[in-house]
């Protein structure tokens, strides 16, 4: 007895492997949406060592930080060499400490001065007009 694994006549398997094609294409496509886009450092002892710096608190629970990241690095190559670009991520304690210093959640922004001081503070902006304005006061001087 021959133990023969042919579908049955009429039926054809590619309607089985393009749906398993499009799942697993939809899945990598879901996973690349979810990586962080641009990295920011997070070494917040940066702040105050002679050059202005944009702060940025992030918690990956929620949204709204990972599209001010996103409006951020739209002007970033702008202010690239002028400004140092940091995050205060939520999740780490050196960064939930610095937020609560700071009166800031995920997605506020604060921008400080060479010299470390606090120039504006940014609740989760909608614009890059906005951050232009608030960087352009200490990435001038």
């Amino acid at each position: 007895m021959e133990n023969t694994t042919k579908p049955a006549p009429g039926k054809s398997r590619w309607p089985r492997v393009l749906i398993t094609v499009s799942v697993v294409v939809g899945a990598l496509v879901l996973l690349l949406t979810l990586l962080p886009r641009g990295a920011f450092p997070t070494d917040l002892s940066a702040i105050g060592k002679g050059t202005p710096a944009l702060v940025i608190a992030r918690d990956v629970n929620y949204l709204a930080g990972a599209e001010v990241m996103d409006l951020i690095n739209t002007i970033r190559p702008e202010y690239e060499g002028r400004v140092v670009f940091l995050a205060a991520h939520l999740g780490h304690p050196d960064g939930q400490a610095f937020a609560r210093r700071h009166g800031m959640e995920d997605g506020v922004v604060v921008i400080f001065d060479a010299d470390g001081s606090p120039t504006g503070r940014l609740v989760i902006p909608q614009t890059a007009d906005i951050l232009r304005a608030a960087l352009d006061v200490v990435a001038t001087r």
